[in-house]
């Protein structure tokens, strides 16, 4: 800008701000404006008590205050990308019993960086090279069938080889020169023929890192340290369930020597397949910030919190007659007080189906799962104080104009 226009600029610049000739800040009145606005709303978005679940479709769970007010202080300042994921890693790995860690875009995220660690090493050839692991002298990775279906698919995005196997026997006829990793997925542990010590024994025997996927496997708290400590070498956890921090975000845990590899496959770097895999300051604090908090949690208090939740459905409901309820835990994924609940359909007619519907179109609107083996499964851990009292009255009231 020219001297004169600048001094042009200046003299009536004031104005800009109204007749008081204060300076307007632009940026203040657009915060100040966003905050009063009520953006579900505005969008015509149906809220609802989730009786559901932490499930993606669903926006998995509600970030607290805590892990909010993270967020916001570090939207205020800037830090180093690769400074603040070292520093944020070594809380992470203390509080996890791990050598290291870093903050993902999700479990899946942690899943692909984490084979893409395993696959490059340090060596930034090969990084480039993914997906094209053609070259590689190791590309495979050993998982159970009943282990497939799903999340494996994550491994495939680096290009790596999946190798199934059944039993121990399989196993060990598997695993070869081109053997990479290993892969197990904690919540199908039940469905499958080879346990936890035999898996590892047998990885550690090769000297084979081996991998697991437990996304949903908190609580309980100690499945965070727990794998780490069984002797996994890497680990692989959501960060947007129970734990409750940004839905977006994961770790991703193990071996330093893994994990500094998977930071090459990662942002901030190009020329690699995790680059669209970007975790932002925000979510890197914010995940901390849940971490820290979920691990110095009173467990005990919450579990009490969860049950009481759930008997209050369970005693409203098995008033009205037909209808049976039970309160369960679920053995892996999601380990929380869960309601079961049935009715004889001769006596109400109501389908889980409708029922759910008729939750879903109701006021105020709750999600809850359609049936498994005609039962209706409700999870109670992710509602807000009092919203069981409504679900149990609305519940009762779907029962009761049913009955014939």
């Amino acid at each position: 800008m020219k001297r004169r226009d600048l001094i042009k600029y200046l003299s009536v610049a004031p104005l800009a701000g109204g007749l008081s000739g204060v300076p307007f800040n632009t940026a203040q009145a657009g915060t100040k404006a966003l905050a009063k606005r009520d953006l579900i709303k505005e969008l015509g978005l149906r809220t609802f008590i989730n009786a559901y679940g932490v499930y993606t479709t669903h926006t998995a769970s509600l970030m607290p205050d805590e892990v909010m007010a993270a967020i916001q202080a570090a939207s205020k300042k800037y830090v180093l990308y690769n400074d603040l994921q070292d520093k944020v890693g070594e809380k992470i790995a203390a509080m996890c019993h791990s050598e290291a860690a870093m903050v993902t875009s999700g479990c899946w995220s942690a899943l692909v960086l984490g084979t893409a660690g395993i696959l490059t090493g340090m060596d930034k050839a090969k990084v480039a090279l993914l997906p094209d692991v053609s070259g590689f002298e190791r590309n495979e990775v050993i998982l159970q069938k009943t282990h497939s279906g799903s999340y494996d698919h994550a491994l495939t995005n680096t290009g790596i080889k999946r190798v199934f196997v059944e039993t121990v026997e399989e196993m060990e006829a598997a695993i070869n020169s081109k053997t990479a990793m290993t892969w197990f997925y904690n919540e199908a542990d039940p469905w499958g023929k080879i346990g936890h010590q035999q898996w590892l024994a047998l990885s550690k025997k090769h000297k084979i890192p081996a991998m697991i996927d437990i996304a949903a496997d908190v609580p309980p708290v100690e499945n965070l340290w727990k794998f780490n400590d069984m002797g996994y070498d890497v680990v692989c956890v959501s960060g947007g369930k129970a734990i409750r921090g940004p839905q977006s975000a994961g770790i991703l845990m193990g071996r330093k020597e893994i994990i500094a590899a998977a930071r090459l496959s990662a942002p901030p770097g190009g020329g690699n397949i995790g680059r669209g895999m970007k975790v932002n300051k925000e979510e890197i604090f914010g995940m901390y910030a849940a971490l820290d908090r979920f691990v110095n949690l009173d467990h005990g208090k919450e579990w009490q919190i969860w049950e009481d939740r759930a008997n209050v459905i369970l005693n409203a409901v098995t008033k009205v007659n037909g209808v049976k309820a039970e309160i369960f835990v679920p053995p892996i994924a999601n380990i929380t007080p869960t309601l079961r609940i049935s009715w004889d359909q001769s006596l109400i007619k109501l389908t889980p189906r409708e029922m759910s519907l008729n939750l879903r179109n109701g006021e105020p609107s709750i999600e809850a799962p359609k049936s498994i083996n005609d039962a209706m499964i409700l999870s109670v851990w992710m509602m807000q104080p009092g919203d069981e009292k409504i679900v149990a009255k609305r519940f009762t009231e779907e029962l009761m104009k049913a009955r014939v």
